[in-house]
């Protein structure tokens, strides 16, 4: 945990991925994912420098490409795109004089979604849209069900001791959510998504157990079998 408010500087990533390394070495990283804010010319440099380090990152529509005569913004490369509509450069382009493959979506909002790799890979955006989990993933610690933050800690072991905690109920409110959509799937709203996550439906259902637990006292003890590993 960084003792400080906002975002890590390019030297606190670079130590916290080689201590990731030292301590995981034996396993192969597929790729670091990382937002628009992560990135820029230091960072970008010692990634390509790392040979085993492959990365997904996504960068600004403003940022300017080249391809050896001109530069261009990624906004003007990927002008024609519908939405729905990809693009995957054959050719590498250079971003801040380093050389790398783009690819770019047009989401549903019209803005366009760019994302840099060190080498060609057709699945560039795909792979970068597994961070829509991690995202998930905070949103449900920090705001849409746990709150982390209200608790004001900033002790990193009493912290992790929460995290692990946090973990098991996220775990727990998980399999409940699917043990309810089986029974009963959540209904799809007019803009074709979900009502509510299978979290949520989870959540919701443990929630009120506890808070009228004598009435409940069947669903608890049914939905304390899903924290089993049998």
């Amino acid at each position: 945990m960084l003792e400080k408010k906002g975002n890590s500087n390019t030297q606190e990533r670079i130590e916290l991925i080689e201590e990731f390394i030292e301590l995981f070495c034996e396993y192969k990283i597929d790729y670091l994912s990382a937002d628009r804010e992560f990135l820029g010319h230091d960072w970008l440099k010692y990634l390509l420098s790392q040979p085993m380090m492959s990365f997904r990152i996504r960068i600004r529509e403003t940022e300017l490409l080249g391809d050896g005569k001109h530069q261009l913004s990624t906004r003007i490369v990927f002008s024609h795109l519908q939405i729905g509509q990809r693009s995957l450069l054959r050719k590498k382009r250079v971003l801040w004089g380093y050389p790398v493959y783009i690819g770019a979506l047009r989401l549903q909002d019209n803005s366009l979604l760019t994302v840099v790799a060190p080498s060609y890979c057709h699945t560039i955006i795909d792979d970068y849209a597994q961070r829509w989990g991690i995202e998930t993933l905070f949103g449900i610690f920090k705001s849409r069900g746990f709150n982390l933050e209200d608790t004001h800690l900033v002790d990193s072991e009493r912290l992790s001791r929460l995290f692990a905690l946090l973990t098991i109920a996220l775990c727990w409110a998980y399999r409940t959510g699917q043990w309810l959509s089986q029974a009963k799937p959540i209904s799809i709203k007019s803009h074709g998504r979900k009502a509510k996550s299978i979290f949520r439906d989870g959540f919701d259902h443990l929630r009120s157990i506890f808070r009228d637990f004598d009435e409940h006292k069947t669903d608890f003890f049914q939905s304390l079998q899903f924290l089993s590993c049998t």
